[in-house]
């Protein structure tokens, strides 16, 4: 069942921390993301507000919590934060008051051995988390199989959560330079030319991601209701594609054209920060297939989607920008407990650190066409920016950003943290 609204989430809250009650920020004390970071030299676990970092360590070695936000506590002490994701739900919920409690105005915290437990952002560097377990990659947008198959998606798609088992070495977070791929392609397309070579139709597919905090036995699949439970936080995912490659190696699925690079937002919002924006799952129409028994949960049909504005916006080496993607998560046909379900279904064993991606989050709309390969490819068309420069593909020098905002009336929005990559010639070292 999917955590019920408390104090944290309270909209009339706000902190002393100014930075968090900036309209525009992402982290509001609303939030309260969990990251990993390092500054002056040391690595350890920090929790975003405003424009600063909580410093856990320092604040749990200065005695201010105790008890369950203690226990999480010590599990963010670094190098990962792997140990949080196996820590208890309700110490992780009691650390989460508890920075809430203490940073919020009025509260009962000492504001003056509270800031110098805060590192601002702009001075420290943002990690990956944690390496993930194993990463699974599913494709579960009508809208993006449709655009790219030009036709009505294939009956497996509206049956099943459709996936790949992708390459969890090759995760990292925002900011890790995407050096171009080479690869074998064909060129030109039906020609029968085949080459290796740098891939000339570079892509990105915006998408999003959840992290487990559990797992199941070999054997034993999970309901979507368990599914619900395993679910810890979420993060941006750019699932970069290197189109040429992907196209021409697909007969058992992909593989290089797309284990060079994922990129991830190094914040992880937690499930109960996402707990005012959930919404009902994407209905089925007549036509469609019903949802198969072992993915059907009433609770999930009532609140499986979750109401997240995404965005994408490229710029090129001169800084011209243009944002060029407008979606919502809540347009997937799969929700995400029902992936972590189907994952399991057959008895795979999940794990706590396994990172499930949702696939390219494309919606009906035209500017929700999330990948350049719907755009370009099935639609004809090239991005133009400002300065009057075009694009097929991505290229050198190119900076692709991901942006995330969960909305609701009467609820303070909440972001991600960033989740970009600049494109680098072959042969760059990430």
């Amino acid at each position: 069942m999917p955590i019920e609204i408390n104090a944290t989430h309270d909209p009339a809250r706000t902190s002393w921390v100014e930075s968090a009650n900036a309209p525009e920020t992402d982290f509001p004390i609303q939030n309260l993301p969990f990251g990993l970071f390092r500054h002056g030299g040391a690595v350890r676990g920090g929790v975003a507000l405003g424009e600063h970092i909580i410093d856990v360590p320092r604040l749990h070695a200065a005695a201010l919590l105790d008890g369950d936000a203690a226990e999480a506590a010590r599990a963010m002490e670094g190098p990962s934060l792997a140990p949080l994701l196996g820590a208890s739900p309700a110490s992780v919920s009691a650390l989460r008051a508890r920075f809430s409690d203490l940073f919020r105005a009025g509260g009962p915290g000492d504001q003056g051995q509270l800031q110098a437990m805060l590192v601002p952002q702009a001075d420290a560097e943002l990690l990956m988390p944690l390496k993930p377990t194993a990463f699974t990659d599913f494709c579960t947008s009508y809208d993006h199989i449709a655009r790219m198959g030009q036709r009505t998606p294939p009956l497996a798609a509206l049956s099943l959560p459709v996936a790949y088992n992708g390459r969890a070495s090759s995760v990292r977070a925002s900011g890790t330079p995407v050096a171009r791929p080479s690869g074998q392609f064909e060129t030109p397309p039906g020609s029968g030319t085949v080459k290796f070579a740098p891939e000339p139709m570079l892509d990105f597919e915006l998408e999003f991601g959840v992290w487990l905090r559990g797992g199941n036995p070999l054997g034993q699949p999970v309901s979507v209701a368990q599914a619900e439970a395993l679910m810890f936080g979420c993060c941006l995912v750019n699932d970069w594609s290197a189109r040429g490659i992907q196209f021409f190696e697909s007969i058992l699925g992909p593989h290089l054209g797309k284990s060079f690079l994922t990129t991830i937002s190094p914040w992880i919002v937690t499930m109960e920060a996402l707990a005012p924006f959930r919404i009902e799952a994407r209905e089925r129409t007549a036509e469609e297939p019903a949802v198969p028994a072992y993915l059907m949960d009433a609770e999930d049909r009532k609140r499986g989607g979750i109401n997240i504005e995404l965005t994408a916006d490229l710029a090129n080496s001169a800084g011209s920008s243009q944002r060029i993607v407008r979606s919502n998560l809540a347009e997937l046909f799969w929700t995400l407990a029902q992936m972590v379900a189907h994952q399991a279904s057959n008895g795979a064993p999940l794990e706590a650190g396994d990172l499930i991606a949702t696939g390219t989050v494309s919606g009906a709309a035209q500017d929700a066409r999330a990948c350049l390969a719907e755009i370009v490819l099935r639609g004809g068309e090239t991005i133009s920016l400002p300065d009057g420069s075009t694009r097929s593909w991505l290229e050198d020098g190119d900076t692709l950003s991901l942006s995330g905002r969960a909305v609701a009336d009467g609820y303070v929005s909440i972001g991600f943290g960033p989740c970009s990559g600049t494109i680098h010639p072959t042969g760059a070292s990430a």
